[in-house]
């Protein structure tokens, strides 16, 4: 399985330099990284300094978490398929929210085949102090990339005197007490910690499945035998019992009477079936909070 990490925080928070810093190390260990950088604007500086033998994809004009899904999905597709690679690295525009930019890499296409590690946030320890500055939005998402971290970066740490650097970190553990939280400058990070990260839960049988490590946010593949079936509203049932941290489920359900795993989706309490004209893997993942520990559906 390929490594996957998502890069998350503001623009100018230092994403970049910890993105060259780790692709740095990674060659040091023998590992060849591909990464896929999203940006707003139709051009992307950034990648620029990217080295031309390392696989690249580019995403201009379109955030990851909304209307860049699709494409993220098309991307990481191609990178499989054309480059050879071990660690695919993400690097989300400012503007992306967590849990959308975590939705967007998650497909039961190649569920099989990526190990999501985990969501690491740079934040700017200065702007930190002065997010009540910001507009009720920026400092809402500034929260949230925060939260669903699990790992933050206080980053820029030589700006601060030593109690206002004991102030960010009291702080951002307050908002996230899951995640490690490493003070550091130049996003100076040893990729050990990296590397030490799981967001997601292993594959398991639906009959099978078992309770893993404590997790914030993260993701659970679940896969159905080929004896297993369901009917829709015995499904949605189910669903009906699932808590407010579940955000996000997609892939394909084997339906009593339906030839093929009809495609499903489920976003924020809302449902969505589709018929699928290709039989695939009936798999189903499942993305939000502590999703180890939930009870799964019975046929």
């Amino acid at each position: 399985m390929k490594d996957v990490y998502l890069f998350s925080g503001f623009l100018g928070s230092g994403k970049t330099t910890l993105l060259m810093n780790t692709i740095r190390q990674l060659k040091e260990q023998n590992l060849k990284p591909a990464i896929i950088m999203n940006e707003l604007g139709a051009l992307n500086f950034d990648s620029q300094a990217i080295e031309e033998n390392i696989p690249l994809k580019e995403m201009l004009n379109g955030c990851i978490c909304c209307t860049g899904a699709e494409k993220t999905e098309a991307q990481i597709q191609s990178l499989l398929a054309d480059s050879e690679f071990d660690v695919l690295i993400i690097e989300t525009t400012g503007a992306a929210h967590p849990v959308e930019a975590l939705d967007a890499v998650y497909s039961p296409l190649f569920a099989n085949e990526l190990n999501i590690k985990g969501i690491v946030t740079v934040a700017d320890s200065k702007r930190w102090l002065e997010r009540e500055g910001m507009s009720i939005q920026t400092r809402s998402l500034f929260l949230e990339q925060i939260r669903h971290a699990h790992l933050i970066l206080a980053n820029k740490m030589d700006l601060l005197t030593e109690s206002e650097r004991a102030k960010v970190t009291f702080e951002m553990q307050n908002i996230n007490s899951h995640a490690l939280i490493i003070q550091t400058t130049n996003a100076s990070l040893p990729i050990k910690y990296l590397q030490r990260l799981q967001a997601t839960a292993r594959p398991a049988s639906i009959q099978q499945a078992t309770i893993g490590e404590h997790l914030h946010l993260g993701s659970r593949l679940v896969t159905f035998n080929s004896e297993e079936s369901f009917t829709q509203e015995k499904f949605e049932e189910w669903i009906k019992t699932l808590p407010n941290s579940v955000y996000r489920m997609k892939g394909f359900v084997p339906i009593e009477g339906i030839r093929n795993p009809m495609l499903f989706q489920y976003a924020y309490g809302l449902t969505q079936w589709l018929p699928e004209y290709v039989k695939m893997e009936p798999n189903l993942v499942i993305i939000g909070e502590n999703v180890n520990e939930l009870e799964l559906p019975k046929a």
